[in-house]
């Protein structure tokens, strides 16, 4: 066997004592991008060279931090990019981010306020200016983060969703789905933010169960009067009318009829709709088509007046009331009081919990709100992206989670997509002076005078949508698209999978269908689930639980965070985490640091050849073969996303099998084959193999403890490049794992007698084997070195070992090793504990009372204890009685 040396001066002079993450990984990172390692080359897949694998990052926003639920998503698809890189794929792995509209320019409307400025002081275009400002001085502090976490993406490509070329995609989109009747303006009931002062799409909105009260109201008298209720009480004063249902006997003889609007005095008709249930509190509701999207329907088929009564801010306005200018809030008590003093409050339930939609990035209360806007036809695009899942052409993985895809794009309302913000892509529509409405196109020259471009911008969800191909140079046919489009997954959160999945879907199947890009935007959707606190709550800051991944990045390392991360990500499941969890990885860290250090010191090397079966110990046989089937396993469990089951089986291979028992077995046939140099250069040859796979397969998940140590083990450039390990071929040698089995059992019952024993797990403890087959003998050594066996002698004390065949019987002199007086009362003590034992089984059994009314799994439990204590009573007083014929 030949074998290639390990660079000059091995050992300590190649690693260090100690690992320290530290002052290993951001100078690593640095060659890593020093070296190009992450640039996607797309001409070595358009020449057929490699095949590609390619993953856009779904942007954060400009304004974010990494929080924990990024770090599992960057390290997810981190492992993913480094596997496919080492398997010889062309990877594309494009980072950016999102303009963020909403935050963003709060966030700069906030730093002018402290100067007590606003935008409007500034006009729009010098604004605008002063929010790039931003960005370039303060903006993407999560970019450095993501290099800290060792994220493997081609920095050449970062795009920004508001890059000229990404603006050039949102308006030619823009124009195209407008041309083909997809995007229209109307006034509809929306979501509005009067924090922000914008409305706002669906998935903007929170829902939670909040405290409120419901208030009862009598509007007209006498037999006329009739009760609604309501948690809004100031929006009566925008009430143009009150429904019932049309089979509702108890108001058909006020169907017809006119109510006064209390405080208001307006005369407002009572109207039979079938969507009133008549089940629910009177069964009458107030309508305000202007404030309520079912009361907005209502009106639509009854030709009600829709009247706005609050001002964008949500403060009173145009009623004619004294409570014109109070906020929302402020009115709702005030317009109670007037009414509680008009006799008119007949009801009130209080605390009521009911749904509170609030703002995703203020908090406030939302308001639903008449107001023209632009919007998306959703049906078709939703159809569209539906049918390439139902169809395979993209795969959801967990498939159990395509029934939430469906649920979503098969109910979808009409996206309203137009912001009242500067920052962000403006609305590419004109307004001539005789009405006119013209659309234009990227290429297209602006209209002249008279003409006014729309006020608002696009909502920030319509430019990540187009995020698949609009980072790789659409709408330009460019190299990249060709190379990388659709892209091979898109790894993200289940709770993204109707906020960005969806629109992505939509967006791409649409130019599929028009034929100017593949069908679909991605091959596979894989779905990971949330990250929880180590109670399983959810994290947030109001409960105090929540974690900063970067704070223990700097305490355990980049390495740590990420494989405790990986090994609880199972599909579409979430995960609990600790700090003590990190800690662990940590530990699992230093101890592949500690494994590969040893095995440097003595001598490991990689074959420069197969390793002959023949020249192979038991022991070699066996981690070779084990070798193998991770490498398979991992491999397996990585095409198929099951990244916990991976890790998980990496680190029980790493240490239970590889470090506990390997290394032990590798320490006996060093010492044992001293004037054998063919023996010791194949154990120092297996040690070497198996660690340059093992460090090979976890480098996707602990990159730079892996590249640290391979480097310093074999010479090599990069693990970055190094190929993807595959498994030998080598038939399985299952003598050799029932070998290691035996040695593995023999040593665990002598080490659990020892500690039953009470001995110091470093004294040497004479013992000897008897019995069994012809492989007794080749446990000798294994049993000398692993239970700290010393020199024959006369046998005190003995154990029987079950193995694979057959069975040992080891005897040990514990004489000298046992404090004989403190053994013996501590013996006598457990003796005293099993008498009683029997004594209170033994009433019970003997209780014809109790054995007549006692179930017979009760009874048999009662007898297995009592044979349970009387075998203890045996062991015990034997071996009191060879302690003291021993003294």
């Amino acid at each position: 066997m030949n074998a290639s040396p390990l660079p000059s001066n091995p050992g300590e002079q190649v690693l260090p004592t100690h690992y320290d993450p530290a002052a290993v990984e951001v100078p690593l990172y640095q060659r890593w991008l020093a070296a190009g390692y992450f640039k996607a080359d797309e001409q070595k897949v358009l020449s057929g060279e490699r095949k590609p694998f390619s993953i856009v990052l779904p942007p954060p926003n400009v304004t974010g931090d990494l929080h924990v639920g990024h770090a599992l998503d960057h390290t997810l698809m981190d492992v993913l990019s480094r596997w496919h890189r080492m398997s010889g794929d062309e990877v594309l792995w494009l980072p950016g981010m999102d303009h963020a509209g909403i935050a963003t320019q709060n966030l700069v409307e906030k730093k002018l306020a402290v100067d007590g400025k606003t935008r409007h002081d500034f006009g729009r275009e010098l604004f605008i200016e002063k929010v790039w400002d931003w960005k370039h001085e303060s903006g993407g502090a999560i970019l450095g983060q993501m290099k800290r976490l060792g994220d493997s993406v081609d920095w050449s490509r970062e795009r920004f969703t508001l890059d000229d070329g990404l603006s050039d995609s949102v308006q030619t989109i823009f124009k195209k789905m407008f041309d083909d009747g997809l995007i229209y303006r109307a006034e509809r009931i929306i979501n509005w933010c009067p924090g922000c002062v914008t409305a706002l799409s669906d998935i903007e909105v929170d829902h939670s169960d909040d405290e409120g009260e419901l208030v009862s109201i009598r509007y007209g008298d006498g037999s006329s009067a009739i009760v609604v209720a309501t948690t809004r009480v100031e929006t009566m004063l925008g009430d143009t009318g009150i429904a019932v249902h049309p089979d509702d006997e108890r108001y058909a003889h006020l169907i017809g009829t006119t109510v006064e609007l209390p405080l208001v005095g307006r005369q407002i008709p009572i109207v039979a709709d079938a969507h009133v249930d008549p089940e629910f509190g009177t069964g009458a509701v107030k309508v305000t088509p202007a404030h309520d999207p079912n009361d907005f329907e209502i009106g639509q088929r009854h030709g009600l007046k829709a009247i706005t009564i609050l001002s964008e801010e949500a403060d009173i306005v145009s009623t004619g009331t004294a409570f014109d200018g109070m906020n929302r809030f402020e009115a709702r008590s005030a317009v109670k009081e007037a009414l509680r003093g008009q006799g008119r409050i007949v009801g009130e339930k209080k605390p009521y919990l009911h749904a509170v939609g609030h703002c995703s990035r203020s908090g406030d209360v939302v308001e639903p709100r008449l107001s023209l806007q632009w919007f998306v036809n959703v049906a078709p695009l939703a159809k569209a992206a539906g049918d390439a899942v139902r169809e395979g052409r993209t795969k959801i993985h967990p498939p159990e989670l395509a029934p939430r895809f469906f649920d979503w794009v098969d109910n979808m309302h009409d996206w309203t997509i137009s912001r009242q913000l500067w920052w962000g892509h403006r609305i590419p529509v004109y307004y001539g002076p005789n009405g006119e409405i013209r659309c234009v196109g990227p290429a297209e020259t602006p209209p002249g005078d008279g003409w006014v471009q729309d006020p608002d911008v696009l909502d920030t969800w319509f430019s990540s949508g187009l995020w698949p191909f609009s980072t790789m140079g659409w709408p330009e046919q460019s190299d990249t698209l060709e190379a990388f489009y659709p892209t091979s997954v898109l790894v993200t959160g289940y709770d993204i999978l109707f906020f960005w999945v969806a629109r992505m879907m939509m967006f791409g199947t649409y130019l599929g269908d028009k034929a100017e890009l593949p069908s679909v935007p991605f091959e596979t959707v894989a779905l990971h689930g949330l990250v929880r606190d180590q109670f399983g709550k959810k994290m947030s800051k109001s409960k105090g639980n929540g974690v900063d991944p970067l704070a223990w990045i700097e305490k355990f390392g980049a390495d740590a965070v990420r494989f405790t991360l990986a090994r609880g990500a199972n599909p579409g499941a979430d995960q609990a985490i600790a700090e003590d969890w990190v800690g662990g990885s940590a530990r699992f860290c230093t101890k592949l640091f500690n494994a590969t250090r040893f095995a440097m010191m003595n001598g490991a090397v990689l074959p420069e050849s197969p390793l002959a079966a023949e020249d192979l110990a038991p022991a070699d046989r066996w981690v070779l073969d084990r070798l193998d089937q991770v490498i398979a396993e991992t491999t397996n469990l990585l095409g198929d996303f099951q990244f916990g089951k991976a890790a998980e089986g990496l680190y029980h291979f790493a240490w239970d099998e590889f470090c506990d028992w390997y290394l032990e077995l590798a320490k006996i046939q060093i010492s044992a084959s001293a004037d054998d140099p063919a023996r010791l250069a194949t154990t120092k040859a297996v040690l070497g193999t198996v660690l340059d796979a093992l460090l090979k397969l976890l480098h996707p998940f602990v990159p730079f403890v892996t590249e640290t140590l391979w480097t310093a083990l074999t010479g090599g450039e990069s693990l970055v490049i190094a190929p993807w390990p595959v498994p030998s071929g080598r038939s399985t040698d299952s003598a050799s794992a029932a070998w290691v089995a035996d040695v593995e059992t023999l040593t665990t019952e002598v080490r659990r007698f020892r500690s039953d024993q009470g001995l110091d797990p470093k004294r040497k403890v004479p013992a000897r084997l008897v019995g069994g087959d012809e492989t007794v003998s080749a446990f000798a050594a294994a049993l000398t070195r692993l239970t700290e066996a010393g020199e024959q002698f006369a046998a005190t004390a003995s154990i029987e070992a079950a193995l694979v065949r057959g069975s040992v019987h080891v005897e040990l002199d514990t004489s000298s090793t046992v404090d004989v007086p403190a053994e013996i009362a501590r013996l006598e003590k457990d003796l005293a504990v099993a008498k009683k034992e029997i004594e209170d089984t033994d009433k019970k059994l003997g209780n014809e009372s109790f054995m007549g009314r006692a179930p017979a799994p009760v009874v048999d439990k009662i007898r297995t204890r009592a044979a349970k204590a009387a075998a203890d009573v045996e062991r015990l007083s034997a071996r009191i009685r060879d302690l003291r014929g021993s003294a």
